[in-house]
């Protein structure tokens, strides 16, 4: 029998010449990712836990503060400060104040065919260049530092075709909520997110990103996509090659297989307190906000600020919202700096923060308060995620959150009154 692409990119790290589903391997791994949310314990577990430490291969540690940055606190300037003397003191690879660990582990290092292990839950966007990304903890994280290695058990895999294209003023990410509406939370616990199909070629790097992103809300292992064109075009225009470009067997095993048509997605908003309640946007118009949020490792990205800065031009914030917009990195930052971009989130009224987590983390930069209403572009909305636990985190597109918070209500950009005729 055929391998799926989580297979294939599992044989080659554990050095097989096929792998089933179910099975158990030792793999080498490529990669290793590490931010400031959970690094100082990995430190604390090296240098006081270990009889003789010592990292395997220091060039395979990329280590990135984005979760509180700048330092929101003496205690999380100690643990930043921890982080940051390890890394001088091993070499390792090193980015503070450069944005969200994923949007730049995707610009700079991940490569088709990789199988990288970070220390956070969405590495599993590494998929949209077709990587076998996971996240771990840190004692996982720890051990494979130390070794080079780890087990990986091998997931099934569910195939999603996609055909069509999406609908002017859809995004992508209102696919993948849709998806994880359809299947569930707990849907793909375990397993890899495949994708696939004609309607791939009309999504771009970014769109394939916040796809890949969010498939473990879904509980997914991993999210992959072929290298195709598109993919090995992004790459190729950032200077690095393939390690290896798979694509599944025609006779590959699948767990299940869905097609979704692009074409009849619509807008979605993700209800507080869990990611799978999902209902088309139309039906939560006019829920009121406090707060409006555009950025994160899932929408922060060009595409995500030109559709945000596209909507909001000419027009302005409603009184008594707030409406952050964060870059998901500084290259990002400065590519919409230099289109005009961030004059127009400005003059609109908008909060515009450096690169970061900032909301979606929700323990430093824009908490909401008790019984405030959060529209966010991050990636989790369960209760407490965005600050206090009375608070309500509705989850859109990039155009919903950014019409919300013209009008200070949830709304879909379609619905907004032509500029200048603003009540």
């Amino acid at each position: 029998m055929g391998m799926t692409i989580a297979e294939k990119i599992i044989a080659l790290a554990a050095g097989q010449e096929s792998v089933s589903a179910g099975e158990i391997h030792t793999v080498e791994l490529d990669r290793l990712m590490s931010n400031d949310g959970t690094t100082h314990l990995t430190i604390d577990m090296y240098n006081k836990k270990l009889k003789n430490p010592h990292i395997a291969d220091v060039s395979k540690l990329v280590w990135i503060v984005d979760h509180n940055m700048p330092s929101d606190s003496p205690k999380t300037a100690a643990s930043q400060k921890k982080m940051r003397d390890f890394a001088r003191e091993h070499g390792i690879t090193f980015y503070e104040g450069a944005g969200v660990c994923h949007q730049l582990m995707i610009e700079n290092h991940v490569r088709p065919g990789e199988l990288i292990f970070g220390a956070d839950s969405h590495t599993c966007a590494y998929g949209a260049l077709g990587a076998f990304g996971t996240g771990v903890g840190c004692t996982d994280y720890l051990y494979a530092m130390v070794t080079g290695k780890s087990w990986v058990m091998v997931p099934e895999t569910l195939r999603f075709h996609l055909t069509g294209k999406l609908p002017a003023g859809v995004t992508a990410r209102d696919l993948i909520l849709t998806i994880i509406g359809r299947i569930g939370a707990n849907g793909a616990n375990y397993k890899a997110m495949e994708f696939v199909g004609d309607g791939m070629k009309n999504l771009t790097m970014d769109d394939r990103i916040s796809i890949c992103n969010l498939c473990v809300e879904a509980g997914a292992k991993t999210a992959l996509m072929e290298a195709d064109e598109i993919a090995l075009a992004y790459l190729a225009q950032r200077g690095r090659e393939p390690k290896a470009v798979f694509a599944s067997d025609p006779d590959a095993h699948f767990a299940a297989e869905y097609t979704f048509d692009l074409g009849k997605i619509v807008p979605i908003v993700a209800r507080p307190d869990f990611v799978d309640d999902v209902i088309p946007a139309a039906e939560a118009i006019g829920v009121p906000i406090d707060e409006a949020f555009l950025g994160s490792c899932n929408n922060g990205r060009i595409e995500d600020l030109r559709l945000g800065a596209s909507i909001i031009r000419g027009r302005h914030v409603a009184p008594l919202v707030r409406f952050l917009v964060v870059p998901a990195s500084a290259e990002i930052y400065r590519q919409a700096l230099s289109e005009g971009l961030i004059d127009i989130f400005m003059e609109a009224g908008a909060i515009v923060m450096n690169a970061n987590c900032s909301v979606c983390w929700g323990s430093c930069q824009g908490v909401i308060g008790p019984k405030e209403v959060l529209i966010s572009t991050g990636t989790r909305n369960f209760k407490g995620r965005a600050g206090s636990p009375d608070s309500k985190v509705y989850l859109g597109s990039a155009a919903t959150v950014t019409a919300s918070a013209i009008t200070g209500r949830i709304t879909t950009a379609d619905l907004l009154p032509e500029r200048g005729q603003e009540a």
